[in-house]
């Protein structure tokens, strides 16, 4: 398992991400999802968390990404989703309804990785009290 070492902590934190377009419009297209996920990108390198995978389709896009935690996930959702709403626009390519916003106002984070929740549980609940 590689983890992430620190100067103080060493951890193992992905996320799986997913932003909507707004409307939930069929607006990305193959080049309009090569200007967000190079936006990502380069988003991720400035904050310090790696895009791990990165794809979509005409109407959202997925992120699993590796994070320290000294970063927040609505931090960075804030600066991705920005960033390549932004970068998008500059493009010249359509946004939906002809709003300024690429994305919708919400995100879909979930953690991923590790132990299975009930082998977590098992292992603290068996933990031995102090005498």
């Amino acid at each position: 398992m590689r983890y992430r070492r620190e100067n103080h902590s060493v951890s193992d934190l992905r996320a799986h991400l997913i932003f909507v377009t707004k409307y939930r419009q069929k607006v990305l297209s193959a080049d309009g999802l090569a200007v967000i996920e190079a936006a990502c990108r380069d988003v991720s390198l400035k904050m310090g968390f790696q895009i791990l995978e990165f794809n979509g389709e005409d109407d959202h896009v997925h992120l699993l990404v590796e994070y320290p935690p000294k970063l927040s996930i609505s931090r960075m959702v804030n600066a991705l989703k920005g960033v390549s709403s932004r970068r998008y626009g500059q493009a010249g390519l359509p946004k939906p309804k002809g709003k300024v916003s690429l994305w919708a106002p919400a995100h879909f984070s979930v953690s991923v990785g590790g132990a299975p929740l009930e082998i977590l549980k098992q292992y603290i609940q068996q933990q031995e009290k102090p005498p």
